[in-house]
């Protein structure tokens, strides 16, 4: 029962990975708004780039371990 629960929050496809990363930019570009917000000027503008950019990175290292884990199903699958 866990084991069918625990499916549930393991990316399994690229779709999945692009809508996480997807939802991932809507909260940085909203955490980013409130920064200008709060500090105006160009502090502001570089905390919302600095919260932008994070989800480049955390994007392209969800898609790079996606392409690690097919990989490594695929080896797993040929040396049984």
């Amino acid at each position: 029962m866990f084991r069918k629960i625990g499916r549930l929050f393991v990316i399994k496809t690229r779709w999945e990975a692009f809508l996480i990363i997807y939802a991932l930019a809507l909260g940085a570009c909203a955490r980013g708004v409130h920064y200008i917000e709060q500090y105006p000027g160009w502090g502001g503008y570089a905390l919302f780039f600095a919260c932008t950019g994070a989800v480049f990175l955390a994007g392209a290292k969800i898609l790079d371990c996606l392409k690690y884990e097919a990989a490594a199903r695929k080896n797993a699958t040929l040396s049984e």
